[in-house]
C-alpha cells in the first residue's frame, strides 16, 4: 500500500476563490478537507466607480500604475473589454510606469501586452509605493489599483508626495454570508479535529477571528493556532504579517507565495508533528493525526483516541494518572474518570495485539510501554 504522506490529517482550508484546487492538492497528498470559507470576494466589473475611474484614466492618462494584484489587473481589463473601452484602457496606460507588487501582478500586465517596470522583489505593496515614491510625483498622476480592504494607507503615502492618485476598485473582500462552515471550522480547529489551516490572504484570517469572536471563542481560538498541536500556513510574507498582527506567530510561511509552495509547507510542517513510538518488541507505529501506521497496515482512530495515544507516546514509560489524562486530552482534570478507562479499551482494541503494551498500573493510572 502507497504511504500518503498526509494520511491521518485533516486541513480547513479559508479561500473562497481556487479553494477546490486546494484542496485537490491536499486530498492528493492524504489528507482529509473541511472547508470553511472565511472571506468573499465581490467582483466590481460591474459597478460604476470603477468605470468612471477607468474613463478618467482615459481620458487623462496617468504616469505610474501600481499593479497590485493579479486577479484585479485581469478583472479590470475584462470589465473594460465588456464596455468597449479594452483598447482605449491599453492605449492610456501604455506610456505609463507600471510597478507590479508580485509576480501575479506581473504576469496579469504582461498578459494585457504591456511592460513591466518594476517589480517588488519581497511581494510587499509598501515596497512599490516606496519605489514609486522614489521618482518625481508632485502633479504626476499614478493609477493605484486596490486590493479589497478599506482604503489604503499606501495611497495616501503617495497623496502625500504631491501625486493625484486614481483609485482602481476592482472587487472587495466581506465576510462569507453564510458563517455557518468557518464556525465549522472552528470548531474543528478548537476540539483538535482539525491539524492545520491555510490561509491565502490576510483578510480571510482576520475574518476567521472576527467570526470566531462573534461567538465568543477568538481567545480559544487564536491559543489553539498558537499550540503546537495545529499547524498555520501563511501563503506569503504579508498575509504572516497579518497573522503576527492578530496575535498568531509561528506559521509555516513558503520562499515563494504561491499555492502549490504553500502546499508543500504545511506538508512538511504536519509531517514533522507525526510521532514514532517504537514498542518493546521494536515494531514501530507511525502516528499522524488519527492514522496509526504499521508497516503496510493502517488503522484509523478517533479524534480522541488519536490525541490520548499521542499523549502518552509523548511519555514513553511514564505512569499517567486519570486527571493527568483528563487534563492533557480533556481540558479537564475533574472529568468524568470513566470516560479514559473507555477510550483506553478502544485504543487497545484497534491497536490489536499492539494494544497490550497500554498497561494498566492498578490504583495509578496507566502507561505506554515504548523507547523513549
Amino acid at each position: 500500500m502507497t504511504e500518503l504522506p498526509l494520511e491521518g490529517f485533516c486541513v480547513g482550508v479559508t479561500a473562497d476563490r481556487r479553494w477546490e484546487e486546494q484542496a485537490e492538492l491536499l486530498r492528493r497528498r492524504g489528507a482529509s478537507i473541511v472547508h470553511g470559507p472565511s472571506i468573499r470576494t465581490l467582483p466590481l466589473g460591474s459597478e460604476q466607480r470603477l468605470r468612471d475611474a477607468t474613463e478618467d484614466l482615459i481620458a487623462r492618462p496617468p504616469d505610474h500604475l501600481v499593479a497590485n494584484t493579479g486577479i484585479g489587473i485581469r478583472s479590470w481589463f475584462a470589465a473594460a473589454e465588456s464596455w468597449g473601452l479594452g483598447a482605449a484602457l491599453f492605449a492610456a496606460l501604455q506610456p505609463a510606469a507600471i510597478h507590479a507588487r508580485g509576480p501575479k501582478a506581473s504576469g496579469a500586465i504582461h498578459a494585457a501586452g504591456l511592460e513591466v517596470a518594476y517589480r517588488a522583489i519581497g511581494e510587499r505593496l509598501r515596497e512599490v509605493v516606496d519605489h514609486v515614491l522614489s521618482c518625481p510625483l508632485e502633479g504626476r498622476r499614478v493609477a493605484f489599483q486596490r486590493d479589497g480592504g478599506e482604503l489604503s494607507a499606501e495611497a495616501d503615502r503617495l497623496r502625500a508626495a504631491g501625486a493625484h492618485v486614481i483609485e482602481i476598485p476592482i472587487y472587495e473582500w466581506r465576510l462569507p454570508q453564510d458563517a455557518t462552515p468557518a464556525r465549522r471550522l472552528i470548531d474543528g480547529v478548537v476540539s483538535g479535529r482539525v491539524h492545520a489551516v491555510t490561509f491565502t490572504s490576510g483578510p480571510a484570517l482576520r475574518n476567521l477571528i472576527e467570526i470566531a469572536r462573534k461567538h465568543d471563542l477568538a481567545e480559544t481560538l487564536r491559543a489553539t493556532l498558537n499550540s503546537p498541536d495545529v499547524t498555520v500556513g501563511c501563503v506569503g510574507p504579508v498575509c504572516a504579517e497579518s497573522a503576527d498582527a492578530e496575535g498568531i506567530t509561528d506559521c509555516v510561511v513558503p520562499t515563494a507565495a504561491r499555492l502549490g509552495p504553500l502546499i508543500r509547507a504545511v506538508t512538511d510542517g504536519l509531517i514533522a508533528r507525526a510521532q514514532l513510538i517504537t514498542m518493546a518488541d521494536d515494531t514501530t507505529l507511525s502516528l499522524r493525526g488519527t492514522m496509526v501506521r504499521v508497516g503496510d497496515r493502517c488503522i484509523e482512530l478517533s479524534d480522541t483516541e488519536a490525541r490520548l495515544l499521542g499523549f502518552l507516546a509523548a511519555r514513553p514509560g511514564a505512569v499517567l494518572t486519570k486527571a493527568d489524562l483528563l487534563h492533557g486530552v480533556w481540558g479537564d482534570a475533574n472529568g468524568d474518570t470513566h470516560v479514559v478507562e473507555v477510550t483506553i479499551g478502544r485504543i487497545r482494541r484497534r491497536l490489536g495485539p499492539l494494544g497490550s503494551a497500554i498497561r494498566v498500573v492498578p490504583r495509578r493510572g496507566y502507561r505506554l510501554d515504548a523507547a523513549g
